[in-house]
């Protein structure tokens, strides 16, 4: 019979590795800007508000500092939120917390999306916590030593807590996050978010956000906020008064923070948000852009990129002074022999520098993988990983039998690194947007200390790029003088997309060894699905 549990317990919240190989981990950039890693845990600290005020925890996120022995000693139970490519890790600490008979409560995306992958873990919880985190708390105070809670529905997120931004390192992050929305209006075939977060976005109050940011602000946080929706105007009726009320805010508080976030390309078919954003001090936005071949947009059901001038669009955001970095895709079915260079020839058009180009990567549980596996083209065990898989759609992908030969999708892929990571390309693109950039309108306030970190960051930049790195060097004088000379308010961007280049550099020199490993080793590989129709017509 189960002993009832009247003490509060330690719990120890675990936020796991990323591979060290993942395009996101940023590790070049971290380092030359005094950062230990990109993003911090926003899931984990979320679930940390909604547990008792009176059950003691800590935060140990792996990315950015070790786990110690003695805070698994000191732990009660050990919470563990993670996606997909942190799977890896997340079981090695959940073995590291067995070692020392402690349980351990697992959820996140990929315990939602495949729960039979972690069928060592005491408790799972699948989907979002806000209605369902008060399910484990019950069954932990009854003496319950196992058990599986799964939302029934999406929870209304005026009911979501303010995070425990307190439990945070914060100076060891790039930037931190907040988030106002959940869920997105748009059906894209290969897209895990509208699986995990429902197709009808809901969102926090106005009141949430701007506690939210209250709270990080009397923190004595300033800098770089990032809200993490999955599109942040997939209601643009909901996200106008938030955009008024932040605009407001940061006018009220001397604009201490820059706002960046995630959003689709209809965006700049609005103008009435993109002022708001703009005056709100909003300087980037993620666009999943995917690919320019509209037959192949439309086949994935990316129909909000269909029938529009790309390029076109993502300058009528810059001209609203926010930049672009934009995801790419290859190995869709649709694609063509020439999707690497129309792809190439899209960024530089459209003058992104900061591109994640990866490969078509079936998620578990999307509507892709759904049916690349009634087809018979699915990968068996797609979901976990295994020999040297990141689940990195940079790294990894085409987890599924391809039509075009895998061999030239990955060689495609190998030459559109080449072609877009170039020093001259990037810089190209670097110097083209900041001509482009409106930044008339830009009133971030940056306090002393943080200029003087700039100054720092600056210098350790410049004698990377400047002087150790040749291939690199002219372009980056070159870069810095062009913004000095057209605008001066472009200096701090230039500044920032020379230390993601750093990143980039490497990422592209793994990269480009590792395709061409691949492509050498399909070499002899038997015919692709579409060659062998062929043969048979």
């Amino acid at each position: 019979m189960a002993l009832i549990r009247s003490t509060p317990p330690n719990v120890l919240l675990v936020h796991p590795r990323f591979s060290r190989n993942s395009f996101w981990n940023y590790h070049e950039t971290c380092a030359v800007a005094g950062a230990r890693y990109s993003a911090a845990p926003l899931g984990l600290i979320t679930v940390a508000g909604l547990l008792p005020a009176d059950w003691p925890v800590r935060l140990v996120d792996r990315n950015i500092e070790g786990l110690a022995a003695s805070d698994l000693d000191w732990a009660d139970v050990v919470m563990i939120g993670c996606m997909l490519p942190q799977q890896r890790d997340a079981k090695e600490v959940i073995a590291l917390a067995h070692a020392r008979g402690t349980p351990v409560v697992i959820g996140g995306p990929d315990v939602t999306s495949s729960p039979s992958v972690y069928p060592e873990a005491d408790f799972r919880v699948m989907g979002e916590a806000e209605d369902i985190l008060a399910g484990f708390i019950d069954a932990w105070r009854r003496g319950d030593t196992g058990g599986e809670f799964t939302a029934p529905t999406f929870p209304d997120l005026r009911r979501s807590p303010l995070p425990r931004f307190d439990l945070l390192k914060l100076q060891h992050y790039l930037h931190v996050g907040v988030q106002f929305s959940r869920g997105c209006p748009f059906r894209c075939e290969f897209c895990n978010v509208i699986e995990l977060n429902g197709r009808v976005p809901r969102f926090k109050s106005t009141a949430q956000v701007i506690a939210e940011l209250d709270a990080l602000h009397a923190l004595g946080y300033r800098g770089h906020v990032d809200f993490v929706d999955d599109n942040l105007i997939g209601n643009p009726k909901a996200a106008r008064p938030l955009l008024q009320a932040l605009g407001d805010w940061s006018e009220a508080h001397r604009h201490p923070f820059e706002f960046s976030t995630e959003a689709s390309l209809n965006l700049a078919d609005n103008d009435e948000l993109l002022a708001l954003m703009q005056r709100a001090g909003f300087f980037a936005v993620f666009v999943g852009i995917e690919t320019p071949d509209e037959a192949v947009l439309v086949s994935a059901g990316k129909l909000q990129n269909a029938r529009r001038d790309i390029a076109a669009s993502v300058r009528r955001i810059y001209q609203a002074g926010m930049f672009v970095n934009a995801g790419f895709i290859l190995g869709f079915d649709a694609e063509s022999d020439a999707a690497a260079g129309s792809m190439a020839e899209c960024i530089e058009a459209a003058a992104i520098p900061m591109c994640m180009v990866g490969l078509l990567y079936a998620l578990p549980s999307t509507a892709l993988s759904r049916r690349l596996a009634a087809e018979g083209r699915l990968h068996a065990g797609s979901d976990r990983l295994g020999g040297d898989a990141d689940a990195d759609q940079c790294t990894s992908g085409l987890n599924f039998d391809t039509l075009r030969p895998r061999a030239e999708i990955l060689a495609d892929y190998r030459a559109v690194l080449a072609r877009i990571n170039a020093p001259a390309a990037f810089f190209g693109r670097v110097r083209r947007l900041n001509r482009a950039l409106d930044l008339s309108q830009q009133k971030i306030r940056r306090p002393l200390r943080q200029t003087w970190q700039d100054l720092q960051v600056l210098l350790r930049i410049a004698w990377e790029l400047g002087v150790r790195e040749r291939g690199a060097r002219r372009q980056f004088w070159r870069t810095l003088a062009d913004s000095l000379r057209h605008d001066p308010r472009t200096f701090r961007h230039a500044v920032s997309f020379a230390a993601l280049y750093l990143h980039v550099k490497t990422f592209s020199r793994f990269m480009d060894a590792r395709l061409a490993a691949q492509v050498s080793g399909l070499a002899a590989a038997p015919p692709t699905l579409r060659q062998a129709r062929a043969a048979r017509a």
